[in-house]
């Protein structure tokens, strides 16, 4: 395949085709998926059937049901059955654990959600009672594992998801010890944008003969329109930003900024300009983001300022627009930051400030 040749995935089944339980089928359909997405389609079925896999999809594909719709299932036939998902931030953990509560709705399956930045005790409290679904990032999956609150002998399924933005993130060490405590018979799931020499490592020692689905068709959505905003002479970012935000087409704006503190003075400027802004960043509680993410989502405010805590697994729908404010560091930040638009064949802009 050349380069930015696209690959056309072909969908082969119905939902109904999977066999799943009529409750469980009740709640997919509500939820609102008519017929698989392409990674759905392909994951499905093999998760089904037990094997383990490794699903590279476009961000906003329907990842989170490719694997969460075949585990509950499972979890129906056998409720021993238990399931460990690790994400690599607090906004992609929640947004795991509320689609399976759509999705689990009226079928006696629980789940825990074990992020930073909310009251550990409530967790270890949660831990010991009744739970199917264990959903947490690495770093408090690690403290409640020092505190005797987790047995990973007890899960026989595993899903990392974003492996590669985890180990970018510096989490290596910690997948590694959770994978070594866990039983060698069990079912891994791992989803990526991307497979480098560190996630192929990972895969290949905590997997048995993966499935690849792969509708990962390039490295940047062709649904993206991209362009670069120049600022010369004696123009100002926030003039140009500003220019930019008044226009009609602009109706939701994620903007990316490199600091917490110059995302929280850019979110702060554009209220005083009469917009309705809001900001999230790494010094905010889980709690202020969580409602900022809220209010975004459901147009209380229209522009969100964020650091690249924002830039991964987010489904945020209809953003119309991505602004780079400030150039990110690397080019796969550029990819996952505009990736927040143009998601579920929807048309979107990215813009870069230079």
């Amino acid at each position: 395949m050349q380069a930015g040749e696209e690959t056309k995935y072909e969908i082969k089944n119905k939902f109904t085709d999977f066999n799943l339980d009529s409750r469980l089928l009740d709640n997919v359909l509500k939820k609102g998926y008519s017929v698989p997405l392409p990674i759905q389609d392909g994951a499905i079925p093999n998760i089904i059937a037990g094997k383990d896999l490794i699903g590279l999809a476009n961000t906003g594909m329907g990842k989170t049901a490719a694997f969460l719709i075949p585990l509950i299932q499972k979890i129906i036939l056998d409720s021993n059955q238990r399931v460990l998902i690790i994400a690599p931030t607090r906004e992609l953990a929640e947004q795991i654990d509320e689609e399976f509560k759509l999705l689990a709705r009226g079928l006696n399956q629980y789940s825990v959600l074990a992020i930073g930045g909310m009251g550990i005790n409530s967790q270890m409290r949660d831990l010991r009672g009744y739970y199917n679904f264990l959903i947490g990032t690495p770093g408090r999956l690690k403290d409640l594992y020092e505190r005797r609150c987790i047995n990973y002998i007890k899960f026989n399924n595993l899903v990392l998801d974003e492996v590669d933005r985890m180990f970018d993130m510096g989490f290596t060490r910690e997948i590694t010890s959770i994978c070594q405590q866990l039983p060698h018979e069990r079912q891994s799931l791992f989803f990526s944008a991307t497979i480098d020499s560190k996630v192929k490592n990972t895969i290949d020692k905590n997997s048995i003969n993966p499935v690849m689905i792969e509708v990962k068709t390039r490295d940047t959505s062709a649904n993206v329109d991209q362009n670069i905003i120049k600022i010369s002479g004696t123009d100002t970012k926030i003039g140009v930003l500003h220019d930019i935000l008044i226009k009609e087409d602009a109706k939701k704006v994620l903007i990316f900024g490199r600091t917490k503190y110059g995302v929280k003075r850019l979110a702060d400027d554009l209220t005083e300009r009469g917009f309705k802004a809001d900001s999230i960043h790494g010094n905010k509680t889980q709690q202020q983001r969580k409602r900022v993410l809220a209010a975004f989502k459901m147009g209380q405010i229209n522009i969100l300022v964020a650091t690249d805590v924002a830039a991964r697994g987010l489904d945020i729908p209809n953003v119309s627009h991505v602004i780079n404010f400030d150039i990110p560091e690397t080019y796969d930040d550029y990819v996952h930051r505009i990736g927040r638009t143009g998601r579920a064949n929807n048309l979107g802009k990215a813009l870069t400030f230079v």
